[in-house]
């Protein structure tokens, strides 16, 4: 398929399933520590799925003209790992930089999460797959962007939910994390009702 020509109702069903049926997050399990970290409350969910959409949306496409046009005409995909997160790098520090300069109480918020958008295995991960399905440039580009607002929405939903928690009944047992790995399958699990749309 990767041969063929691309229509457009290809790449709608490309970004409903980057977004609902082969979520980064909730079917790839990718992402984990920063989608349990920030998604106690909604602004800094939602900052978090902006912030990994940008980052993605420009590092998917860029990694991928690193492998095709310096790694793999020079022989370097040794270097490809190294060279993913360096470029990954690169664009979080820009982001870090904007948010600090633009809201200190953003800043603030995401904290130690900002950074390790650097090593989040959803980004880095979304960058590999985009090599291994052979996309081409704009098939990467839409996968990415469409990766990343999967992402941004499964943890939006999660940031919905973990809001509530303040108002509920939670046994000691189970509260924080425990609460939150458990609400995070019961999600994964309703998604697993959008398999049907790859039929």
């Amino acid at each position: 398929m990767h041969h063929e020509v691309w229509h457009f109702s290809d790449y709608v069903m490309l970004v409903v399933s980057a977004i609902f049926i082969n979520n980064i997050l909730l079917a790839r399990f990718l992402g984990n520590c920063p989608f349990l970290g920030t998604s106690k409350r909604m602004d800094t969910a939602f900052s978090m799925a902006c912030a990994v959409t940008f980052v993605l949306g420009c590092t998917g496409p860029i990694t991928w003209l690193i492998e095709k046009y310096l790694l793999i005409p020079y022989d370097l995909l040794y270097l490809e790992t190294l060279a993913f997160i360096l470029t990954i790098a690169v664009f979080v520090q820009l982001v870090e930089m904007a948010i600090r300069k633009i809201s200190q109480p953003l800043y603030r918020a995401l904290g130690i999460y900002l950074p390790l958008i650097t090593t989040n295995c959803a980004v880095l991960g979304t960058c590999f797959l985009n090599i291994k399905e052979k996309f081409n440039f704009i098939q990467t580009v839409v996968f990415s962007i469409a990766s990343a607002m999967g992402f941004g929405l499964a943890l939006i939903i999660m940031a919905g939910i973990r809001e509530r928690f303040n108002f509920a009944r939670i046994p000691k047992n189970f509260q924080d994390t425990s609460i939150g790995l458990i609400t995070a399958g019961l999600i994964g699990l309703s998604f697993f009702a959008f398999q049907g749309l790859a039929k």
